[in-house]
Order: C-alpha cells, then structure tokens, then sequence
C-alpha cells in the first residue's frame, strides 16, 4: 500500500475520531473490510500492543501503519497520530467561545453517541476472531470481571491472561510430541 495514502486514511480516522480507540471503526473500514490490506487478527494485536505498553490510546495507529507497510507504515502511523495535535489549537482559536452554545454541545454529545454505536460495530467483527475457543472466551469473561468488579490493574490481567494461553499452548505441544 502506498505509505502517502495510509497517512491520509489514518489521519482522517484520527481527525474523525474523539480519542483513543474511537477511530477503530474507521480503521476497520478502510483497511481491513474495504481495502484488505489488515485483518482483523492483526488489528486485534494492534490493539492489544499498545494496551500492553504507556502512551496514548491511540498509540495502535503505529501498529497498524507497521503492519501495513513495514517501517515507513509505522512512521506513518505515528505522523498521523500527531497530526491532530498540530492541529487543534488554531482550531481552539476558530472556535472559541463558540463551544459554550447549546446547540454545539448537542453537537458534541450526538457525535459522542455515534462514535460509540460506530466503536462496538468495530467491535464485533473482531471479537469474534479472537474468541475463536472457549479458552479464550472463558479468560475474556474472567478479565471483564476482574476489571469491572476489583481494582485489579490491568497489566495483571494482561499477564495472567498471556499465562493461561502460554501454559495451554504449552500443553498442546506437549500433547502432540
């Protein structure tokens, strides 16, 4: 793929997108369902690559950009990660005062809902590529759990799930020698 056009395709996820993971949908768009240049497997590990490390959210733009194209996909990604940031304060001066409205705060809130309806249809088809054995529906649901009812930081779920599916993989080669 060219390097100049998945710039633009990632840049215009992340200026259509609110934050972070919000420009997964369009991601998924663009390049997996309509491109066919990224699956969802490598989207998922995109994702969870970046979940794994600090930074940004949306640090997964660079992953994908990788995947993409190799390192020039990958400078790309981080390009357009960063571009929006370049971005926002001569934005911030157009705008002004005119984000105290009612009306833009509407605006605001019906782009808010729509980015989540567009997130979990993004969703979908990757869940369902990686919730391919009860194994790992089974470590999904003990995560979701963990981090919605404890104060389990999320890199120990993180590692206790990279543990279970290393001692099952373990197991299976051990199974077939």
């Amino acid at each position: 793929m060219n390097v100049f056009l998945l710039y633009l395709l990632l840049v215009k996820a992340t200026l259509l997108s609110f934050s972070g993971l919000s420009s997964l949908p369009i991601i998924h768009h663009d390049l997996v369902a309509q491109r066919g240049v990224l699956t969802d497997r490598q989207l998922n590990t995109s994702v969870a690559v970046a979940r794994m490390g600090p930074g940004p959210l949306g640090l997964y733009l660079v992953c994908v950009g990788y995947f993409t194209a190799g390192i020039p996909g990958a400078i790309a990604g981080c390009l357009a990660m960063m571009t929006p940031a370049f971005l926002i304060i001569p934005l911030m001066r157009f705008i002004g005062r005119r984000a105290e409205h009612e009306a833009v705060q509407r605006t605001i809130r019906a782009v808010i809902l729509a980015a989540a309806g567009l997130l979990l249809a993004a969703t979908i088809p990757m869940a369902q590529d990686a919730l391919a054995s009860p194994l790992t529906v089974v470590v999904a649901v003990i995560s979701l759990v963990l981090l919605v009812r404890t104060k389990v930081d999320t890199v120990w779920v993180i590692l206790g799930a990279a543990a279970v599916g290393l001692t099952s993989h373990a197991l299976t080669l051990l199974r077939h020698a």
